[in-house]
């Protein structure tokens, strides 16, 4: 025994020279090295894979590995078999690794365990084809590619979603240039403007230490700005007069204008809208009617907002208005239409009498010239008459 456990020192000496050892030594340590070798947990592996054990026989890694196919078909958990066991396959999965360890360690003369064990794992066989997934999913093969499949979607959608973000962050940096040009822009504009004061106030204040100003008309006098109210407030007029001056209305004026522009269009597109229509109006005329007045409560609903924004905003109770009703308003359109139609028919009366008073001129002209040329006609047939 001692001298089996030299000869497991020095194998490297023997592996070296092997070849030159008979075959009955070599057989010897065959026997010495690799029968005392084996425990009951490798037994067990060489068991589970149906393969036979160390002493009775050598597995070639050909015949290992169709073991573990076989048997991965009858216990792998995705299989789909009556046999199927996960923790019986986890069990041969074991069992295989140990045994090729066991074979690889009888074969190889040098290099340490783990590396003999990092090199047999990749040498594991892929019994199936849809366990390419990117370890993805669980189950049956068409439940796992289904996973898989959905997996594939989220990932594209956070790379879609990043890439946007990106995008975003790059446009916000663009922005906040043009931002920071526009500001570097503003302030070279503003100290430009406050040089230009500054050059023209200088100028008027050298003006008038050279007294070019002393000519002109209410020199030395009091300038009458408050003549209209001398109960004003100078500092509130000024500022008044500032903002007139510059065009600025109250948002109340601006609103309560908009609000008559608003409603004037509104009415003038009704009665104009009631006016190309007959009266009574037949069944097309009445449909076109009531789409127009569809078309003008919509407006008149805006319209009614805007007042309510103005009633808020008004400086006092009686400027506030009430709302437009669109009752209100056809009734409006309708009287403006019926006006307007007795409007032309007096105008077209007025017309007719004016014809009429033009063709009764003409003809009574046309009379008196008749009347005058059988007055002259006459005359010289009797002066005629005479002479003879």
């Amino acid at each position: 025994m001692s001298y089996a456990m030299q000869l497991l020192i020095h194998r490297g000496d023997f592996c070296h020279g092997r070849r030159l050892l008979p075959l009955a030594l070599r057989s010897l340590l065959r026997t010495l090295s690799s029968g005392p070798r084996v425990s009951r947990g490798l037994r067990e592996s060489y068991q589970l894979l149906q393969l036979e054990l160390p002493d009775e026989g050598e597995s070639s890694p050909a015949q290992v590995k169709e073991a573990y196919l076989r048997m991965a078909k009858l216990y792998h958990p995705d299989s789909g078999a009556a046999t199927a066991d996960e923790a019986l396959f986890a069990r041969i999965e074991e069992a295989y690794r140990a045994v090729l360890a066991h074979q690889s360690r009888l074969q190889s003369c040098g290099g340490s365990m783990e590396e003999e064990e990092e090199k047999v794992k990749g040498v594991a066989p892929q019994h199936r084809h849809y366990l390419s997934y990117e370890g993805v999913g669980s189950g049956t093969p068409s439940q796992r590619e289904r996973q898989y499949r959905q997996f594939r979607v989220d990932r594209a959608v956070e790379q879609v979603l990043d890439y946007r973000q990106k995008e975003h962050e790059t446009a916000a940096a663009a922005e906040g240039a043009l931002v920071e040009r526009d500001v570097r822009q503003r302030s070279r504009q503003i100290k430009v403007t406050q040089a230009v004061e500054r050059l023209v106030e200088d100028l008027i204040q050298e003006s008038m230490s050279r007294g070019d100003f002393r000519n002109l008309s209410g020199a030395g006098k009091p300038i009458n700005k408050f003549e209209h109210n001398p109960y004003a407030d100078p500092m509130t007029h000024n500022l008044n007069r500032i903002l007139i001056d510059n065009g600025y209305q109250p948002p109340w004026i601006v609103t309560q204008r908009d609000i008559r522009e608003d409603i004037a269009q509104i009415r003038e597109r009704l009665l104009q809208g009631r006016a190309r229509l007959a009266d009574p109006m037949n069944p097309r005329e009445h449909a076109q009617w009531q789409q127009l007045c569809g078309v003008v409560a919509d407006d008149l609903m805006k319209l009614n907002k805007t007042v309510d924004n103005f009633n808020l905003i008004a400086p006092m109770l009686s400027m506030q208005m009430v709302h437009f009703s669109l009752e209100r308003e056809i009734d409006r359109a309708e009287k403006a239409a019926i006006q307007g139609r007795q409007e032309r028919k007096r105008e077209r009366v007025r017309e007719w009498e004016e014809q009429r008073r033009k063709r009764e001129r003409e003809r009574e002209k046309r009379d008196m010239i008749k009347t005058q040329h059988s007055w002259q006609g006459g005359l010289l047939a009797w002066m005629q008459n005479l002479l003879k």
